[in-house]
């Protein structure tokens, strides 16, 4: 005769055995960038402030110290210009104030994605994150828009912030760049 407690067993072990390629499977790694303003608010940044992730990959921005955002360049942000896939969801943290407040994002889908600090667009603090392979507007030059009528109105990313951005190639070829 079969005994309950064989019979449990051998139930559980079914149930682990089903689940195991669900639960058991890992998960991509989550890349972590780090934001951050020095004591006396002289300097702030994301660290690393360039990254390639392949697609599916989360990246989680976590705050150090100070009060910042990561909001993608799109139009649905303040009309930013648009350096982000054109398919790609659009992003906004909201102001992060405590330490260790953090933001994930999911990156589906393939291209480049340029994004900012809201109180510290104008001190340059940007990012660039490479998904996959390079492509869309942050692929282009940074006024692309004003040649466009239906896009001439949207806001250009200040000189400061352009010429902090590391470039496409040297993300592919180094995948992390630390803050300077």
């Amino acid at each position: 005769m079969i005994s309950r407690r064989t019979c449990l067993k051998a139930s559980a072990l079914n149930l682990a055995s089903l689940l195991a390629p669900v639960y058991g499977a890992a998960e991509p790694q989550v890349k972590t960038i780090r934001m951050w303003g020095s004591a006396d608010g002289t300097k702030v940044g994301f660290d690393p402030i360039g990254l390639f992730v392949e697609p599916g990959q989360t990246v989680r921005w976590v705050l150090d110290s100070s009060v910042h955002t990561t909001t993608a360049y799109h139009p649905n942000n303040a009309g930013h210009s648009l350096r982000i896939p054109e398919a790609a969801t659009p992003w906004d943290s909201g102001y992060l104030i405590n330490p260790n407040d953090h933001f994930d994002v999911v990156f589906t889908i393939e291209g480049v994605y340029d994004y900012f600090c809201t109180p510290h667009e104008m001190a340059g603090m940007v990012g660039r994150i490479v998904v996959g392979r390079p492509g869309g507007p942050g692929t282009l030059p940074f006024d692309y828009f004003t040649r466009n009528p239906k896009t001439a109105h949207w806001l250009a990313v200040p000189e400061v912030a352009a010429r902090a951005f590391p470039s496409i190639d040297e993300i592919i070829k180094r995948k992390v760049i630390p803050f300077a």
